[in-house]
């Protein structure tokens, strides 16, 4: 019996068939290319919206609905060290990828010889801002910024660098105007309401305030709040309409709305064209503003970064209640009874 056990311990440790050793997991990268070259593969699509994620790092923004990057003409798209990238869809250079002439691109996913296509982000390529001469690019008046024809007195607690007049202007035309800035937002939704027959036209944009009003249509509707009628009353102003355009009351002479982070907003989903009954009491009033108001403090609250001015207004003749926002860099509130 002992020679027995003796055996079959032997058999156990000696005989038993090498287990062979652990293949370790393939890289990311890897991962990825075979997502995006395998169409049946079925974490394709998340692969790709995680690439894109991992290569543009911010450009989806902290509420994660931004549809679009804006560069200046010739500036480089973000590259990851990993091997992926991010390319101009209709480029062919094989060299480092940077944004072409102005206008709306459509972005790729590219891992050695594998591209995926991105539907839903665009990369907008701005003109510089030396096209613009006597205060026009091409037939569009835009005037002069403060800074270009004389000193800036800028508050004393603001970053200077956001008082600076605008690098470039994004060219709108008529066929690119529905382009989506974010889930909520489109190009056409900012542009400034003058010349309306003049095309294309030109707008300024900064992608921090998007991402903002994106974040506050959010913190909304986790309190209950129907934001499918999210409206832009104003958004970019041109220097002179800013001066001199429709009802200037109120207005500031350095507003936010010159340098592209502003907007002036209402929710609109019961479509009568007046700010929505936000706060239940039976009527259309500022109050309604002042919970989209509450809203923006706890966006501020939670993203620091993205802090500036909060302005609730009454309804004045040919609008109703509606509420400012911007991300100037600091923390600014009022009550107003003019424009944004």
């Amino acid at each position: 019996m002992v020679a027995v056990f003796v055996i079959g311990i032997w058999w156990t440790f000696y005989q038993k068939p090498a287990q062979p050793a652990p293949v370790p997991p393939p890289s990311a990268t890897a991962q990825i290319a075979a997502a995006l070259t395998n169409r049946n593969a079925p974490t394709a699509a998340y692969l790709t919206d995680a690439s894109l994620n991992v290569l543009s790092g911010e450009l989806r923004g902290a509420s994660g609905k931004l549809r679009a990057a804006i560069k200046a003409e010739g500036a480089p798209i973000a590259v990851d060290s990993g091997g992926a990238a991010l390319r101009v869809a209709e480029s062919e250079s094989s060299g480092p990828a940077v944004a072409p002439k102005a206008g709306v691109w459509k972005l790729a996913v590219a891992i050695g010889k594998a591209i995926k296509p991105l539907t839903d982000f665009s990369l907008i390529s701005m003109r510089p801002r030396s096209d613009k001469q006597n205060g026009r690019v091409g037939l569009y008046y835009l005037g002069n910024w403060p800074g270009e024809t004389g000193a800036v007195r800028a508050p004393a607690k603001a970053p200077a660098e956001r008082y600076k007049p605008p690098s470039g202007f994004i060219e709108v035309t008529q066929q690119n105007a529905d382009t989506k800035l974010s889930e909520h937002f489109k190009l056409r939704d900012f542009l400034t309401h003058d010349q309306p027959n003049v095309w294309p036209k030109y707008l300024v944009i900064e992608m921090r305030n998007i991402d903002k009003l994106e974040l506050v249509l959010s913190d909304l509707a986790s309190h209950g709040v129907d934001i499918s009628g999210i409206r832009v009353m104003s958004g970019f102003r041109t220097p002179q309409y800013n001066a001199g355009g429709g009802n200037t009351g109120g207005r500031a002479g350095l507003s936010r709305h010159m340098y592209g982070d502003a907007a002036d907003i209402f929710i609109d989903s019961n479509g009568d064209g007046m700010m929505d009954d936000l706060d239940h009491d039976g009527r259309s009033t500022i109050g309604d503003a002042r919970v989209i108001l509450q809203a923006l403090d706890r966006v501020e609250a939670a993203h620091p970064e993205l802090v500036g001015g909060g302005g609730v207004y009454v309804a004045g003749p040919g609008h109703g209640p509606f509420i400012h926002i911007d991300s100037r860099g600091y923390r600014a509130r009022w009550v107003g009874s003019g424009g944004g």
